[in-house]
């Protein structure tokens, strides 16, 4: 029988939606990362990570899954207990490879204590999109000439490590996702000239980058996203499919069928 399930949880609604759908799970967060989750959870400072792996394993979890939007808390190298002191050097070294490698070592971190590492939508049926329009109105052919453009420019970029969004009007890249997130680029591009658009209104593109670990930090679209791409003037916004977490997905496809602006998922090479 498989042991306790741990839900890790960051920001945003998604550990909500876990703890809901799995009422025996354990709560875990981290001093300094805000979550929703945080009245029902055992907090610990990552300065302490081995305390925290104690308490799993005391708990006899051995599934866990990360949730959430992670902010990255402050680390005083003062407080490291001796398991952080050991993981340091390597942590260190995977943080200017960008979030991909450090998602990647925090993966490792966890599977080396012996704990199973899960998606949340390995937990969450249906958190993901099928492939196919749902909602709004057809792409037109332009439109999905720049979707194609946009993934294009996505899976190219994807070893700098850069961002999982990107926005095409007629061929030209209005924007790509980085640091900053989703709606500060679809911000930037509602303020770009109209010149620019190449008389079309242009496409948002949300997709995994080539080769990302979809345990942690699967790309997210939810209702702010729809109501972004909405008032950014573009024609509809298109995720790869069952690999893109669909946010409120009623609300979602509601929203974006009343702002007249397209969703759809589409499986991409």
């Amino acid at each position: 029988m498989a042991g306790r399930l741990a839900i890790l949880a960051c920001g945003g609604a998604l550990p909500v939606m876990l703890a809901r759908a799995h009422p025996d799970a354990l709560h875990f967060t981290l001093r300094g990362v805000p979550s929703e989750l945080s009245a029902t959870a055992q907090e610990y400072p990552l300065e302490r990570i081995g305390a925290l792996f104690a308490a799993m394993k005391d708990a006899g979890v051995t599934r866990m899954v990360f949730a959430g939007t992670l902010t990255r808390p402050a680390l005083n190298p003062a407080d490291f207990d001796t398991e952080m002191m050991r993981l340091a050097p390597g942590l260190m070294a995977s943080i200017p490879q960008g979030d991909d490698a450090l998602l990647r070592f925090v993966i490792t971190m966890f599977e080396e204590q012996g704990f199973a590492v899960l998606g949340a939508h390995d937990l969450l049926p249906g958190l993901t999109a099928e492939a196919g329009l749902a909602a709004g109105p057809p792409p037109s052919e332009a439109d999905l000439a720049d979707a194609a453009r946009a993934a294009h420019i996505l899976t190219e970029i994807s070893l700098l490590d850069i961002g999982q969004g990107c926005v095409v009007a007629g061929g030209q890249c209005l924007g790509i996702e980085t640091v900053q997130g989703t709606d500060a680029l679809l911000a930037y591009v509602a303020q770009a000239p109209g010149a620019l658009r190449r008389g079309q209104r242009g496409v948002y593109v949300k997709t995994p980058k080539v080769g990302q670990d979809l345990r942690i930090d699967m790309p997210t679209v939810g209702p702010n996203t729809v109501t972004a791409v909405a008032d950014a003037g573009l024609a509809g916004l298109m995720i790869a499919a069952g690999k893109v977490v669909l946010m409120q997905r009623d609300e979602t496809i509601s929203l974006a069928r009343k702002r007249g602006v397209f969703l759809i998922s589409q499986a991409f090479e």
